[in-house]
């Protein structure tokens, strides 16, 4: 990226507009090894939220894990003309500190670039003012309160972080309950099809996939809209499906168990009395 050599061996800030990059027609992937977090202004090049393009300008934050691959279509001179800023941490940097572990509890790092986090003028502020004090703090002569220093500021940045998503949940709630609704007709076409019997019972991993965004930002989303993860909404639809063929069908238990994608019999009888408090047999013995 035709920056200096960085002077700190596991931790760098880099400004966008110091990396010296190259036209490209074709896709360019980048992978690396550190945990990065960027602050993109005046990104010229589409970028998606979810299945929707962004609706506002403001700064757009994006964070991703060790060994994440980043793609950029048909990057063009103005592309690259963007301003921001790119905190760049090794794994080996955490070791011993308070973020060893918790760093992998932040969801955020796990998401796609198209569910990135957009900021108001005084967020983005906040940030760049503490990604500054990381810059600082390694710059001045390292003791050994540098590292937690440094720390403290990273887990700082990723607390803010986590609020701003929170309130980004909120404030985008249009299009999350596109999503929202989006989820409910692709459960009702795959429930009405034959795709439970020749495919089973869906996957978060599924239904995630074909709305486009991650399962974890997709349970956590589904979380703060219903108070149900992905995988309890289908389980409630299962139980649905379930009470309409026990009240209007004299299909047996293990016939409706195979029909709505259960392996095996048992696995829906219990289920359904997690979900009911009664057998299926029960709840059908109430209609006679």
């Amino acid at each position: 990226m035709g920056l200096s050599k960085p002077e700190h061996p596991l931790i760098s800030v880099v400004k966008f507009e110091d990396i010296k990059r190259h036209s490209s027609s074709t896709q360019t992937s980048i992978i690396h090894h550190f945990y990065s977090i960027a602050l993109k202004k005046g990104y010229i090049s589409k970028l998606k939220y979810g299945q929707q393009n962004l609706d506002f300008d403001e700064g757009v934050m994006h964070f991703m894990a060790p060994k994440q691959v980043l793609s950029f279509e048909s990057a063009t001179k103005e592309d690259f003309q963007h301003t921001g800023w790119l905190l760049l941490i090794h794994p080996d940097f955490l070791w011993n500190t308070s973020l060893t572990g918790k760093i992998k509890k932040y969801e955020y790092f796990s998401y796609n670039v198209n569910e990135a986090l957009h900021l108001s003028e005084k967020e983005e502020i906040l940030v760049i003012e503490i990604i500054q004090k990381i810059e600082q703090e390694y710059h001045t002569n390292i003791d050994n309160f540098s590292q937690d220093v440094i720390v403290a500021q990273i887990e700082l940045l990723l607390t803010y972080s986590e609020r701003f998503y929170q309130r980004q949940f909120i404030t985008r709630k249009k299009n999350n309950h596109k999503i929202l609704d989006q989820m409910e007709n692709l459960l009702t076409e795959y429930f009405a099809s034959d795709a439970l019997i020749i495919k089973g019972i869906p996957t978060v991993q599924y239904i995630a996939k074909n709305l486009n965004i991650s399962a974890n930002y997709l349970s956590r989303l589904l979380h703060l809209l219903t108070g149900q993860t992905t995988k309890q909404m289908i389980q409630d639809k299962l139980i649905d499906l379930g009470k309409e063929r026990l009240s209007t069908t004299n299909l047996s238990v293990s016939q409706i168990a195979y029909e709505l994608g259960f392996e095996h019999p048992q696995s829906f009888s219990k289920m359904f009395k997690i979900k009911t408090n009664m057998s299926p047999l029960v709840f059908r013995a109430s209609f006679g």
